[in-house]
């Protein structure tokens, strides 16, 4: 942030009694409890629309955070280069545990009750919500590119270091799996799915969920944005699966953990799979390598690759089971 948050707190109606500097955001205490002064990148459309639909939660008995309005009854504060802030509740607590199954069943439990009450929601979703660009099909479309141009690049190397040798070896592989996976969302009626018009919450991961002493709660709506429910679903089982070794088991209570709060259609349950199958990993792997200088490779992205290599066998596992299951 360029300027002091005092300048920018000015605009709320509201007492302030200390500010603590955090990651990205601004703590405040305040009168009015605990808030969190953070960037809104997005428009002040966006940001009023976004405000609606909690309150809209809320009034549904889904806790999630609420947003303060200015003086001016604006849900964004501009500074005098034209920068947006907007000021929100802080729900105090830790984040989903990726090692607490518990946690993760918590976090499951939540997202149904969210995705129950969004479907129900009855406000228009402006067109500035609705980006088809980040759609299941047109951004494993995109992905898919993105694969095929690293692997060409790479072929042009005369000398190859670690990282593109064993790219290599393992893109016949992954990229099999990409193929597959695009060739059954097309097959996939994406109409039966209904998501015209539905909301998710677009980037639902354990950082964006909190355990607090009352249970879990969801935070972070900034992507809120239309796609398919299952969408969030499967980024939050990627994450719990990445970090969990792909233990077959497991993944299989998660979906049915989600499955017995809000029961998945038979498109949803197809689309699921597919999403799971795409071999995202790879790609933000590979994508991270594309985006780096090339004389000079990070440790950190081999050691990612092979030990993503390493549990591939499990994932393979899980998805046939998952497939089964379904």
């Amino acid at each position: 942030m360029y300027n002091q948050p005092e300048t920018i707190l000015e605009q709320y109606d509201l007492e302030i009694k200390q500010i603590t500097k955090g990651r990205g955001a601004y703590i405040c205490d305040s009168n009015q409890g605990m808030k969190l002064l953070m960037p809104f990148r997005g428009s002040k459309e966006r940001a009023a629309f976004l405000c609606e639909i909690l309150r809209d939660l809320k009034s549904r008995g889904i806790v999630v955070e609420q947003v303060c309005m200015t003086k001016e009854g604006e849900a964004v504060a501009s500074d005098e280069t034209g920068t947006r802030y907007w000021l929100k509740d802080l729900i105090a607590g830790s984040e989903c545990s990726t090692s607490r199954e518990a946690d993760m069943m918590g976090a499951l439990g939540q997202l149904a009750g969210l995705h129950r009450a969004l479907a129900a929601c009855s406000l228009p979703v402006p067109d500035f919500m609705k980006n088809e660009r980040n759609e299941p099909e047109n951004m494993y479309e995109r992905h898919y590119r993105e694969l095929i141009k690293v692997k060409n690049y790479v072929h042009t190397r005369k000398t190859k270091n670690a990282f593109e040798y064993r790219f290599g070896e393992q893109y016949p592989h992954y990229i099999a799996e990409a193929e597959e996976a695009l060739a059954l969302l097309n097959r996939l009626n994406q109409r039966s799915l209904d998501k015209t018009g539905k909301l998710c919450h677009g980037d639902f991961n354990q950082h964006n969920v909190v355990r607090t002493a009352e249970g879990f709660c969801i935070v972070n709506f900034e992507n809120l944005c239309c796609n398919a429910s299952v969408v969030d679903l499967a980024n939050f089982i990627r994450k719990m699966m990445e970090k969990n070794n792909w233990e077959s088991r497991l993944g299989i209570r998660l979906v049915q953990a989600y499955d017995r709060k809000r029961p998945l259609s038979e498109s949803e349950r197809q689309l699921l799979y597919i999403l799971l199958l795409f071999p995202e990993k790879f790609w933000k792997i590979s994508n991270h390598y594309s985006n780096t200088h090339k004389a000079w490779v990070s440790q950190r992205d081999i050691d990612k690759l092979n030990h993503m290599v390493e549990i591939e066998p499990a994932r393979v596992s899980f998805l046939q089971n998952l497939f089964s299951f379904l």
